[in-house]
């Protein structure tokens, strides 16, 4: 298994436990918003490289 599908693995199953335990629209929030500050919290620079890497492996 690579990083990144281990790394998915894990979300989904924390996606998972949380839409048990807190209402969906909570659940929804942490899932969408840890992402959003992580990415708001790189510097321009980083955020450059980031969307550069990704266009990458789109195939662009």
């Amino acid at each position: 298994m690579s990083k990144n599908a281990k790394i998915a693995a894990g979300g989904v199953a924390a996606g998972l436990l949380l839409m048990i335990w807190l209402p969906w629209w909570a659940a929804l929030l942490i899932v969408l918003g840890v992402p959003a500050a992580a990415y708001l919290t790189l510097d321009p620079a980083q955020r450059r490289r980031l969307r550069r890497v990704s266009r990458k492996e789109l195939g662009r």
